[in-house]
């Protein structure tokens, strides 16, 4: 009897998936039982809601460990955009299970037994690819034609001050301006425009006020604010295509969390300003106001006081073991001078709307920074022991289980997943795409 391996996937795309991880979980048991495969316990790989776009998915990973350990005879998979749907990743992973003397076995497609069957198996990775792109590229086609006829729903939603109306009978779909919200819009281009109040002074005023954001928190943040301030819908030009899908490069809070590891292994990035398609909306104030907030953005970023002068050894590198933010420099003058320190985000309880979230204390700058530097001359002076902890984390990915990754992920991957198909629906609305 060979040892085999189960692995089973679904992503975030649940409209084109047939079939729940349990349920290609259990149809692989049953297959590997009729036909006498033995499938040890912590053998079950499941990446439930990571993208079949990438290989970086952690219960791949751990299957992939254990191939090139030698520790299974045989990988059974449900079909083969399960392993990916990029047929270069399924060619790529199947050499690498080759070459490792694993066989690889698809429910629901033939086994590559002959020329033919591997051509077909080649042919299915291709058609899966082929599906998701087409789908992908219409929607994003679709899209950018209704944008450039002028129509709106071909946003993806109307900012705070509006009101998203969907197409009706004979009308098409339009932003309605909400009278008590466009107040709070036109007082904050006021302030920051012609009193100068800083981005932190009215985010305290509105949070003071009550009022709630566009997605119902009652505490407003600074990047809330700043987005509002840049957004050219309120001189009366909604603009599509403003940002594009990029290699992520930023590790948050959330990443570290998961251990480095993203379901999606894009972000978003800003595109030039002459790509971006704009689209008449009724305005909130005028195109001076918006100019003017925008001159001021630019003086911040050339005159800003926070800029750093001096550069810190550990600056932006340090994380608190504690609640996992990151911790910035402050200063503070006392009767020996000024003191640098180290001070954690999750400290602040104005940052948070239930209070300090931490209670690290700061740690001196001078201090720490000697410290870890006299570590790294240590490690510099010893490989081996920079070899030592390569080996310790290696050992640590091993042994730790894919649920731990999936369970920080869960709720947010299913509200992110219902969304999605709200997003088709409308969409197949919209007639931006069609079946």
């Amino acid at each position: 009897m060979k040892t085999a391996a189960i692995y089973a996937r679904v992503s975030s795309d649940r409209q084109k998936e047939e079939h729940t991880i349990a349920s290609q979980t259990s149809a692989l048991r049953v297959y590997a039982a009729a036909h006498e495969y033995v499938v040890p316990d912590g053998y079950l790989f499941e990446d439930d809601g990571w993208s079949g776009s990438t290989l970086i998915r952690p219960g791949l990973e751990r299957l992939r460990d254990l191939a090139a350990q030698g520790q299974i005879e045989v990988v059974l998979v449900y079909s083969p955009d399960r392993l990916s749907r990029r047929y270069a990743y399924q060619v790529l992973v199947l050499d690498e299970f080759a070459r490792h003397g694993v066989e690889v076995v698809f429910l629901q497609a033939p086994r590559a037994e002959t020329p033919e069957d591997v051509l077909l198996l080649q042919f299915q990775g291709m058609i899966a690819e082929y599906e998701k792109a087409q789908i992908s590229e219409r929607t994003r086609r679709g899209k950018r034609h209704r944008a450039q006829a002028g129509l709106v729903n071909a946003l993806t939603g109307a900012p705070f001050g509006y009101r998203y109306v969907r197409k009706a009978e004979g009308l098409p779909a339009r932003y309605e301006v909400v009278e008590h919200e466009a107040a709070i819009v036109r007082e904050i281009f006021r302030r920051y425009t012609e009193e100068w109040e800083s981005l932190s002074t009215i985010t305290r005023w509105l949070t003071a006020t009550g009022l709630r954001t566009r997605t119902g928190q009652s505490r407003w943040n600074k990047s809330t604010v700043w987005a509002m301030l840049r957004n050219p819908a309120y001189q009366g030009t909604a603009c599509f295509q403003k940002t594009r899908q990029a290699e992520r490069q930023r590790v948050t809070r959330r990443l570290r969390q998961r251990g480095g590891i993203a379901p999606r292994p894009v972000c978003s990035r800003p595109r030039p300003r002459a790509e971006w398609i704009e689209i008449a909306v009724p305005a909130l104030i005028t195109p001076t106001q918006f100019t003017l907030a925008q001159e001021r953005f630019d003086q911040n970023r050339r005159f800003a006081a926070r800029h750093t002068k001096q550069p810190s050894l550990l600056q932006g590198l340090l994380i608190c073991q504690v609640c996992g933010y990151a911790f910035y420099r402050s200063s503070a003058r006392t009767t020996r001078g000024r003191r640098v320190y180290y001070r954690c985000l999750g400290a602040d309880a104005y940052r948070f709307p239930q209070g300090r979230r931490c209670d690290n204390r700061p740690v001196r700058q001078d201090a720490l920074d000697t410290l870890v530097w006299a570590g790294v001359l240590e490690l510099l002076a010893n490989p081996s022991l920079v070899r030592a902890e390569i080996d310790r984390r290696l050992a640590d990915l091993r042994a730790s289980h894919p649920v731990d990754v999936k369970r920080d992920v869960a709720t947010k991957e299913l509200a992110r997943l219902r969304a999605g198909i709200t997003r088709l629906i409308e969409a197949y609305q919209e007639q931006l795409i069609s079946l």
